[in-house]
């Protein structure tokens, strides 16, 4: 027998004792987030892929243990924050990777601590309630009827053309433009559907006459795919007239707006969702133009009944007599069993800024993107691909060859300065700043810009 004596059980999160365990808990991990982040002193880790993991591994040490380690929580999270690509800081900004909201960070901690399971009511009453109640408003602020909460856009556009194909009666086509996400083809060979048609893409926007013609070629149930926000420049497909190219040629439409939906917030910028009604399923992704936490995504229905083929029978989960009972069945609602309510920290950020300060944060990270383009177009040094539609701004230095476009950004990376992305239109390879933090200053996009003019120089 040990001489260590018995071993404590650790404190739960919940229950009568969870709120005192946990308090000083949250004050160590905030302690070594802000540790951390002093320690990275920038927007990323500087030294790259190899320094970044050797740092980790050092830290990590043994990963199992014999014996557990108290100091575990503020060693680990110190090191989370040293190496974190931190979206909250204004020179990172590459990606559709929003810094989230502190109240919704907040919430969300509560659905840590409480675990519920939206797999069946009595492990969930509340937040099912809370999740019915949130993704139809949702779902009406696009013009649709009902909602699902998924893990993401590539979660939703798998949805999408699940139920296409159900409603079609096992196959359909999918047509989208060459500017698509790439999820949605990629769904197309998970679901065993037929190579999808590739529109060109004019301009980054799907081809109308190209669409048009495809249309009128093709033969069988299609789906078309038209996309509100692109992953690359953030442009918007023309909605209202591929909307009335699939009326007329009978085809279902799917809108993927991950990026663009959180412009229905804006009374400014709503309008560059026209059409977004016409659709029979549209992706929302709120941890994109919403400022939530990963994960916040949503597919939002048109028509309600078609999510019956998800439905699924498991005794312990939705049997016939409490179902007949009134305990509401869950199985439909999604393709997971087990899942998390993150409608929680999406309900809190709704009811906390409503759609007036929502709608400021969009505003403002629109504005911030127009801002950007303008000093670069009046560098001369540097090149603008063009005016941006939602928040995303491609550049390039001026007459730079396309390795050395990609070299000053890797090495911006590797000194842990900036955190740019970089897209590929019009067979250029261009910078890509997407602007989603609600902070950013004038003065910072003056620094990102002479950031990139130092990087190209050295």
């Amino acid at each position: 027998m040990s001489d260590a004596g018995p071993l404590r059980t650790p404190p739960l999160a919940s229950g009568p004792h969870g709120s005192a365990a946990l308090r000083p808990l949250l004050g160590t991990v905030l302690d070594a987030l802000a540790a951390g982040g002093r320690a990275r002193g920038g927007p990323l880790p500087a030294g790259g892929p190899e320094t970044v993991a050797a740092r980790v591994v050092e830290i990590l040490g043994d990963v199992l243990p014999e014996q557990g380690d108290p100091e575990a929580l503020p060693v680990l999270v110190h090191a989370l924050a040293e190496g974190a690509a931190d979206p909250a800081e204004p020179l990172c900004a590459a990606h559709l990777h929003c810094p989230p909201l502190a109240v919704a960070t907040a919430a969300d901690l509560a659905v840590s601590a409480l675990n519920p399971s939206l797999d069946s009511w009595d492990q969930a009453p509340a937040a099912s309630a809370l999740e019915a109640a949130v993704t139809r408003a949702l779902a009406h602020a696009a013009g649709l009827a009902d909602a699902l909460v998924t893990t993401g856009g590539t979660e939703s556009n798998q949805l999408a053309l699940l139920l296409a194909r159900e409603a079609y009666g096992g196959s359909v086509r999918l047509v989208h433009g060459a500017n698509a996400h790439h999820s949605l083809p990629r769904a197309a060979w998970l679901l065993g559907l037929p190579d999808p048609v590739v529109v060109p893409a004019a301009g980054g926007t799907l081809d109308l006459a190209a669409l048009d013609e495809a249309l009128t070629t093709l033969s069988g149930p299609l789906l078309v795919a038209a996309t509100a926000g692109t992953t690359d420049a953030g442009l918007i497909d023309p909605l209202p007239e591929i909307a009335g190219l699939c009326t007329a040629h009978g085809a279902r439409l799917h809108i993927d707006a991950a990026y663009g939906g959180g412009l229905l917030f804006s009374d400014r910028h709503r309008d560059r969702l026209a059409g977004l009604e016409a659709a029979h399923t549209v992706t929302l992704d709120l941890h994109k133009l919403g400022w939530q936490p990963v994960a916040a995504g949503l597919l939002a229905v048109a028509r309600p009944r078609e999510l019956a083929v998800l439905h699924r029978h498991a005794d312990y989960l939705n049997a016939d007599d409490d179902t007949e009972a009134g305990l509401p069945d869950l199985l439909d609602r999604s393709l997971r069993t087990t899942r998390r309510p993150d409608v929680l920290k999406i309900a809190v950020t709704l009811k906390s800024l409503g759609r007036t300060g929502l709608g400021a944060l969009v505003d403002q990270v629109c504005a911030r993107a127009r801002e950007f383009a303008a000093l670069v177009r009046e560098h001369p040094g540097f090149e603008l691909y063009d005016r941006p539609v939602i928040s995303t701004v491609l550049f390039r230095p001026a007459d730079a060859a396309d390795d050395a476009v990609a070299a000053v950004r890797r090495r911006l990376l590797h000194e842990g300065r900036a955190v740019l992305g970089r897209a590929r239109l019009d067979g250029r390879l261009w910078l890509k700043a997407t602007l989603l933090n609600p902070h950013t200053r004038p003065d910072d996009l003056v620094q990102l810009l002479k950031l990139v003019e130092e990087g190209t120089l050295g």
